[in-house]
């Protein structure tokens, strides 16, 4: 018995001014398939999938859904279908609930009342709970990725599409949601899966096609296949290896804090509690976490984008800075590089060169207070070559790159700063396989050179590749550090639940022992 392809893709094609982002790509995938499509950042990936959801209107090609071509001409008629999408950019808005932001996506009326308790219900029941109340502004970037996951839920689509979809989740969060997807597939919902943790393509995905500059370069069984292999196929050579040649360096004691207690002024937040940790340079500390633990709270204290009460709480380079700005840090000698790209991270109306001033402008970019726009324009370009970013010109807006591609200019661009103090938050997030280790072995070797480096991430792998040390951060609690020789995956996870000394899980196991002791001593 033959069965209808639930998608077919024929010559899909699709050229914008500066290149040709899909060069007449084939796929077809079967109802109840977990299908992988594999390629570098800036390789079409997600055009393509933008195309099938109606977002982009391809310049040739048809699409085939059940068996009968199809004009997908918007969004709205793709969800009619039955296609859902998340996207790995949030198309949510700031200031609407969780449920108001979800309501935008219903195609069908329902009251709110009853969208927040089916929110509540679904979320539950897949593992990933949300409060449909709080307003989107306060989340976390793993809550928000969580709303835009339930968003697709809810319509019960035929085929799912999901651009990057664990790349801020926990692997606790991971490992439920593969649950979901593979039970999903058998239900018969045909999945799309885009995703540069290539562990994760061979563990859940039955097929994969490999896209490179814009064509379909090959095809897999991720089953049948290696990380080395895949990412081989992705990069067309060996994918590169980081050195750890690390030269003995005693550093001095560039980032202190002291007794930091800061309360959210987000009333979903979390307080931050007696925080105390160092940074010295020449190496490399991480903070693992379960997403909305914090993290938030002390990173826009640590930036100086919200200055805390105690001045001497925070020291940079030994100097008090918690009453300063962003810019009176930076002057001290800090980089930043904050999880949200967009917004925070660089300007989307502006160019690659002109967002290279916004925070590099101390090396050589001002003379008498006028901006050397050929001074920015070469420092632009050096971040484009030597973190291998794919673009038409250094003169091109941000929003015309691939999310991966912007995320490796911030990052290169703090890191080509040498920095003597660098605060990093997802670095390699919605970054490929070949570029992730190029952003990994940039912060080596500027721990190599002497610089302290803080790294915030939900990727275990990613902070012990890197790390020298690693403290976990929990209910707004910061652990001991460990070094990172002599600790396990699973003892941090361990810790990441609150379970460390003077963690809040402990603390509560230790409230809850005293008063069984003392109700069997009053008995």
């Amino acid at each position: 018995m033959t069965v209808t392809p639930r998608l077919q893709l024929k010559g899909m094609t699709k050229i914008y001014p500066s290149v040709i982002a899909n060069d007449s790509i084939d796929m077809t995938i079967a109802p109840g398939e977990i299908h992988a499509v594999l390629g570098e950042n800036g390789a079409g990936k997600s055009t393509l999938m933008k195309a099938i959801y109606g977002v982009v209107k391809p310049d040739k090609g048809q699409i085939i859904w059940n068996g009968e071509v199809v004009n997908i001409q918007n969004p709205a008629y793709a969800r009619k279908l039955g296609i859902g999408m998340v996207f790995q950019h949030f198309s949510l808005f700031e200031t609407l609930t969780v449920t108001e932001n979800i309501a935008l996506a219903m195609d069908d009326y329902t009251s709110m009342d009853s969208l927040a308790t089916r929110i509540k219900n679904v979320s539950e029941e897949y593992g990933l709970p949300l409060d449909p109340g709080r307003l989107v502004h306060s989340l976390s970037v793993g809550l928000r990725q969580r709303v835009e996951i339930l968003r697709c839920l809810l319509q019960q689509p035929k085929l799912l599409i999901m651009d990057e979809p664990t790349s801020v989740l926990t692997p606790q969060a991971v490992r439920v949601m593969f649950k979901t997807l593979r039970r999903l597939a058998d239900e018969g919902c045909s999945i799309l899966y885009i995703s540069h943790k290539l562990d994760e393509i061979m563990e859940l995905c039955h097929s994969a096609t490999i896209i490179r500059g814009g064509k379909v370069t090959g095809y897999a069984i991720p089953a049948n296949e290696t990380a080395t292999s895949l990412a081989k196929m992705m990069i067309g050579k060996d994918l590169p290896v980081c050195s750890q040649d690390k030269p003995l360096i005693d550093g001095k004691e560039c980032l202190s804090v002291k007794n930091l207690s800061k309360s959210s002024a987000d009333q979903f937040g979390t307080d931050l509690k007696e925080i105390n940790f160092s940074v010295r340079g020449g190496e490399i500390v991480g903070i693992a976490g379960i997403s909305g633990n914090g993290q938030q709270e002390l990173l826009y204290a640590l930036s100086g984008e919200k200055p805390v009460e105690d001045n001497d709480c925070i020291r940079i380079c030994g100097e008090p800075a918690g009453h300063l700005n962003p810019g009176a840090r930076r002057n001290m000698g800090l980089g930043f590089v904050p999880e949200e790209r967009l917004g925070r991270g660089a300007v989307p109306g502006m160019s690659l060169s002109n967002n290279a001033i916004l925070t590099a402008h101390r090396h050589d970019m001002v003379d008498k207070g006028l901006l050397k726009f050929n001074k920015a324009a070469e420092f632009a370009q050096k971040c484009i070559t030597g973190f291998a970013v794919k673009c038409g010109s250094k003169d091109d807006p941000i929003t015309s790159l691939s999310g991966g591609n912007i995320q490796k200019y911030i990052t290169g661009r703090e890191i080509l700063q040498a920095p003597t103090l660098l605060v990093v938050s997802q670095p390699t997030w919605g970054v490929d396989v070949g570029a992730a280790n190029i952003i990994r072995q940039a912060m080596i070797d500027l721990r190599n050179n002497g610089s302290a480096i803080l790294v915030v991430s939900e990727e275990l792998d990613e902070l012990f590749e890197i790390c020298d040390r690693l403290i976990v951060i929990a209910e707004g609690h910061i652990s001991p550090s460990l070094n990172v020789a002599e600790t396990t995956k699973e003892d941090i996870g361990i810790w990441m639940s609150g379970m460390f000394p003077g963690g809040p899980a402990e603390a509560d196991t230790t409230a809850l022992e005293s008063s069984r002791n003392e109700e069997q001593h009053a008995s």
